[in-house]
């Protein structure tokens, strides 16, 4: 199984391959297509990720001791973001995720290429993965 540092240099790599913007947001756009829908159920307060200026919703499930995440988003570039974040850190264990550094945002120029408030969005979802790693993390010591 790969770790979370290879996933985030296949992703560095899949992304250098575009030189225009334009390009890796499409891309980025293929990806959040790509990403299955969450059951209308699911799309609830409980799920919302607060921060957002989109509605972005992060389901997390804790099983034999990893976390398997679905997420969804009302925009598209935003829902590319998910679909990233969640190839990242679905299937791990909280203390992987916990201790994990979520560098490829920044290698791959994303960061400096969102809006700010796409860029505080991203912030918090990445902070409240991070937060339910160590909830679970506290379930399974």
């Amino acid at each position: 199984m790969m770790t979370i540092e290879n996933i985030q240099q296949e992703i560095v790599a899949e992304f250098s391959i575009y030189e225009d913007w334009m390009d890796k947001y499409s891309y980025l756009i293929e990806l959040g297509n790509d990403l299955k829908d969450l059951d209308p159920k699911q799309k609830n307060d409980q799920h919302l990720i607060k921060g957002c200026q989109s509605r972005v919703w992060l389901v997390p499930e804790f099983k034999d001791g990893k976390i398997y995440f679905e997420g969804e988003s009302d925009a598209v570039i935003v829902k590319g973001l998910v679909a990233l974040l969640l190839r990242v850190v679905s299937g791990r264990t909280p203390e992987e995720i916990m201790e994990s550094d979520l560098h490829f945002v920044d290698d791959i120029g994303l960061k400096q290429h969102l809006s700010p408030t796409r860029s505080n969005g991203l912030v918090a979802m990445i902070k409240q993965i991070k937060l339910y790693a160590v909830a679970y993390n506290r379930i399974s010591s």
